[in-house]
């Protein structure tokens, strides 16, 4: 993998996460989760396309992964991705900066229209989950890789086998199978043995399903159109983007698509406004709201507990279709 794949340019370990009450859609359709994969790297490519303002194709190696720290059933991926990628010049734009909020928010979009065009869940689920404050869905890419080798590193962690040996145990007398878990394995998971055997046997993969991809640069056809061109080929000319981060056109934009307003267009006037500054602290809203004697009455309230009820009896429905 180092030697014969991996590019020499930082890597990064990207963890797409989708809510809880989406995976059982993937466990009992798993053809799914290859879409889901693709679901990740559309996002990817559109962030990279939102960063530089250029078509990026960068090198990624995608596992698909099934299971928790329990055993359980728990699809997420794990995607070995380089720091930014090739125009069709043949120039390498690097990234030095990934925004996890905005590669979450372009992978919602993704799995969404993915279960839309399956026709799992409908528009009315959609805006429920997405009305929440935490809707489930996480990307996390502080993993870093700045040499070959520790991208090999990486790699490996994400291709680990489901469960430890070392971490498994029997208690005879209650006829428990023991599985420790967590930090420093502090944590223990005790299930019936017949319970252990479904969570182990429902990771395996169906015929033909296919658990790691090499995509962009690193796909087999990429690299062999390069062979064939290119022999001996040249480092890559890495050009270093000053500013990586979402112009600020790209995050009104974003919200006029999501949300269908216009975060820039003034409520009395009509006109068009400009941003002066950003606040950030809570006291000195609240200040200023006080002050100004605001009054604001959501049209959308947050759902109580009782939507998320709802909402799985919804998705227990929807898997009877399989």
């Amino acid at each position: 993998m180092r030697e014969s794949l991996l590019l020499d340019v930082p890597h990064r370990q990207v963890v797409f996460t989708i809510p809880k009450m989406l995976r059982i859609f993937f466990k009992y359709k798993r053809r799914l989760l290859g879409e889901l994969c693709r679901a990740a790297v559309k996002a990817l490519l559109k962030y990279f396309q939102a960063a530089t303002d250029t078509e990026l194709r960068p090198g990624v190696v995608a596992s698909i992964q099934t299971f928790g720290q329990k055993i359980n059933f728990h699809a997420h991926l794990h995607l070995l991705v380089t720091e930014g990628g090739e125009d069709q010049d043949g120039i390498f734009h690097h990234l030095a900066s990934f925004q996890d909020n905005l590669l979450a928010e372009f992978f919602s979009r993704e799995v969404f229209a993915l279960l839309l065009r399956e026709e799992l869940i409908s528009e009315a689920v959609k805006e429920k989950i997405m009305g929440w404050r935490h809707s489930g869905f996480s990307v996390h890419s502080k993993v870093k890789a700045s040499t070959k080798q520790e991208a090999e590193k990486v790699g490996k962690y994400m291709i680990r086998p489901l469960l430890s040996l070392e971490r498994l145990s029997f208690e005879e007398k209650k006829g428990k199978v023991c599985y420790r878990y967590g930090k420093e394995a502090a944590e223990v998971e005790r299930m019936d043995y017949l319970e252990f055997i479904a969570r182990v046997t429902s990771h395996i993969p169906d015929k033909g399903e296919v658990t790691v991809r090499y995509l962009g640069l690193y796909s087999n056809a990429h690299r062999g159109k390069m062979r064939k061109r290119q022999p001996d080929r040249h480092p890559l000319i890495i050009i270093e983007e000053e500013s990586p981060r979402i112009p600020r056109r790209g995050w009104a934009k974003m919200i006029r698509k999501v949300h269908e307003v216009d975060p820039l267009l003034c409520p009395r006037c009509g006109g068009q406004m400009r941003i002066i500054a950003f606040l950030t602290d809570y006291a000195v809203v609240d200040r200023i709201i006080r002050h100004l004697k605001l009054t604001f009455e959501a049209e959308r309230p947050p759902p109580p507990r009782v939507v998320k009820q709802d909402l799985l009896i919804a998705a227990e429905e929807s898997a009877e279709y399989f």
